[in-house]
């Protein structure tokens, strides 16, 4: 399954904005409740599992490629 890696957010910085204002003020426990409610919300709207768990993949190896030296 090969997943869309190109920008395709109709207004990104504006989303980024949207997600900043709403963990303003926010624990770090509950920063991360909000931000995992979110991914299962979007999860959600793509409904597909392969996609999903590409994307899963997807992320955990740009994990590791950030945790090289």
């Amino acid at each position: 399954m090969t997943i869309r890696l190109d920008p395709n957010i109709e207004d990104p910085d504006r989303f980024y904005a949207e997600i900043v204002r709403r963990n303003e003020g926010l624990s770090p426990d509950e920063s991360l409740d909000f931000a995992l409610r979110l991914v299962f919300l979007l999860a959600n709207q793509i409904g597909r599992n392969d996609v999903l768990l590409s994307c899963i993949e997807q992320a955990a190896q740009e994990r590791r490629a950030g945790d090289r030296p």
